[in-house]
């Protein structure tokens, strides 16, 4: 059995720009809300952009939601690893584990989360003061 592994990682990729552009096109009624948005999208731009790269699965199963006011970051539990077989979902719990440049979630919050967190609390003292 062969795998189109360029289609394959494409669909994934394709997929999860589909996400990110709808998030984008989320209505933001209230400071609070746009302050979620806000930091979900800039962490999971950082994320994605940091995570380590082989295939290209792991990366592109970066997924992030917002429900109500809170934002989640995950690796997508339904991608595949066309090479390997593997669920990134699985593997990057070791990945994570290893550290140092491969932990690209405590990353994250380390090296972009105190920047994420000045500029949403500015949103909402922004909406709060001025209504924006």
């Amino acid at each position: 059995m062969s795998f189109d592994f360029s289609l394959t990682i494409k669909g994934i990729q394709e997929a999860q720009n589909e996400l990110v552009k709808a998030m984008a096109r989320l209505e933001a009624p209230g400071p609070r809300r746009q302050a979620i948005l806000y930091a979900t999208t800039q962490a999971h731009r950082y994320l994605t952009g940091i995570t380590h790269v082989d295939t290209g699965a792991y990366r592109a199963s970066q997924w992030m939601k917002v429900e109500g006011e809170r934002g989640e970051l995950y690796v997508n539990p339904a991608t595949v690893n066309p090479r390997s077989g593997l669920a990134p979902a699985e593997y990057s719990v070791y990945e994570e584990e290893r550290g140092g440049s491969h932990a690209a979630y405590q990353r994250t919050v380390d090296e972009a989360g105190p920047r994420i967190v000045d500029e949403a609390a500015n949103i909402l003292a922004r909406g709060m003061l001025y209504g924006q």
